[in-house]
């Protein structure tokens, strides 16, 4: 009966620190500093989108709606869903995340309490206004920025230029 209870606790405890899942089969990371560069370097060449966001922006909301029509549009769209929020927040970014139904979105969040050192390694002019996007061209054809919502036409006129849809 006690190794039974010893085996629960350690059941939950390894349960608690995983990375919560997104949805089936996704998991949120932790980002942290050098999360950036791995995420560019991963993508070297392809075409991809990299979306800053948080819980209480309500723009945020709106652009992660706009983003599952794309996803569902366009299945070859590679997004990638950053949460300045806290690891604290994590099931609340999950679950946020899951009603958004991103498909294979890859998901993170925040993972460092200096969050101006995280922000000034992905841009060095990012203030931290939220939403915060970057598309990231074919063939390193250069990055655009956008602070504040994206129109869905502007994001499928990108699109379509590096997906050729």
């Amino acid at each position: 009966m006690r190794r039974h209870g010893l085996l629960t606790a350690l059941c939950f405890a390894i349960f608690s620190i995983a990375p919560a899942p997104v949805s089936a089969g996704q998991e949120i990371k932790p980002f942290v500093r050098g999360s950036y560069q791995k995420i560019v370097a991963a993508r070297q060449g392809k075409p991809f989108v990299l979306n800053f966001w948080s819980l209480t922006c309500s723009y945020c909301m709106v652009e992660l709606e706009m983003f599952k029509k794309l996803a569902r549009k366009y299945p070859n769209l590679d997004l990638v869903l950053v949460s300045t929020d806290t690891p604290e927040e994590e099931k609340s970014v999950s679950a946020t995340l899951a009603k958004f139904s991103l498909g294979k979105a890859e998901a993170w969040v925040f993972a460092d309490s200096y969050t101006e050192r995280l922000r000034f390694e992905i841009d060095k002019k990012w203030q931290g206004e939220l939403p915060r996007t970057y598309f990231f061209g074919a063939k390193n054809n250069g990055v655009d920025a956008v602070s504040g919502k994206v129109e869905q036409d502007e994001a499928e006129r990108w699109i379509a230029e590096q997906y050729g849809h």
